[in-house]
């Protein structure tokens, strides 16, 4: 029997693909999965499905079936197979079995009631399963200190755990902090860095926030920034903050709010200088 093997996004991509190659239905064809296939975590790490097809073979010879005399049957109660133990489920196929001992294990999510040196430790072990899982296998360092726990993915440089503007760090921290402080009690952030992202960003904004209050300085005018996340625009407010003669705050909802800068309101001369009225 002729078989071919035939990948695609999804099983039923891959059956349709077969179906056309043969020229038959699908009650036609005998279908092996070989892979289900993989999405992988925000597209990275996926893998597409893989069956093996071929046709069905019905060698069935209807002029013997009809000349074997028909014999009557004896009418025989069923057999009385008396109670026994309950047995276990079957174990799975070696195949299945196989792909169960290749597939990493996913650590244990932390204790509310886990110590804080402990935490540093099993957010670390959460993270390298997660990245095991996406076929990445990076090593991961950790930074304890009174305000936070960062861990550091010590990547190839080349920029695929970041993403636009950081957005699959902040993916990879969100799901840490959920996992590390499952009662949602953490006393300590969990940072996730690599490459020093963090700091290079962190850098950007400060100059970008001081380059804009210049601009809002020289024109007297509220200038607005484009939407950030949070964190983000906490560190264009702290940039900021001591600056006499701007303002900041933030407008909107959601992943639209922006922060705009305005000048300071000044304040009368005689408030100013402690004459006014008391």
């Amino acid at each position: 029997m002729k078989t071919i093997e035939i990948e695609a996004k999804t099983i039923d991509e891959a059956i349709a693909k077969a179906c056309a190659e043969f020229a038959v239905p699908r009650e036609k064809l005998q279908i092996e999965i070989l892979s289900e296939g993989s999405s992988g975590f925000l597209g990275i790490g996926s893998r597409k499905a893989c069956i093996r097809a071929g046709l069905m073979n019905f060698s069935l010879n209807l002029d013997e079936e009809e000349e074997k005399p028909r014999t009557a049957e004896p009418h025989l109660p069923p057999p009385v197979v008396p109670p026994g133990p309950k047995r276990s489920t079957p174990p799975p196929p070696p195949r299945e079995r196989q792909e169960q001992r290749e597939m990493p294990a996913v650590p244990s999510i932390a204790s509310p009631h886990v110590p804080e040196g402990e935490v540093a430790l099993q957010a670390k072990e959460i993270l390298e399963g997660i990245l095991e899982r996406m076929s990445l296998k990076y090593p991961v360092t950790v930074e304890e200190t009174e305000e936070s726990i960062c861990l550091n993915i010590l990547g190839d440089g080349g920029g695929l755990l970041i993403g636009k503007r950081g957005q699959n760090l902040d993916a990879l921290q969100y799901i840490v902090n959920k996992a590390a402080y499952k009662a949602g009690n953490g006393k300590k952030t969990i940072i996730v860095d690599t490459e020093t992202y963090r700091k290079r960003r962190e850098d950007s904004l400060v100059g970008l926030a001081e380059r804009l209050g210049d601009k809002v300085k020289k024109t007297k005018k509220p200038l607005t920034v484009s939407h950030m996340n949070a964190h983000d625009r906490r560190i264009i407010h702290l940039a900021l903050q001591n600056d006499t003669e701007l303002t900041t705050k933030s407008r909107g909802e959601g992943e639209y709010r922006k922060i705009i800068i305005m000048p300071a309101r000044r304040q009368p001369r005689d408030q100013a200088d402690g004459n006014g009225p008391q």
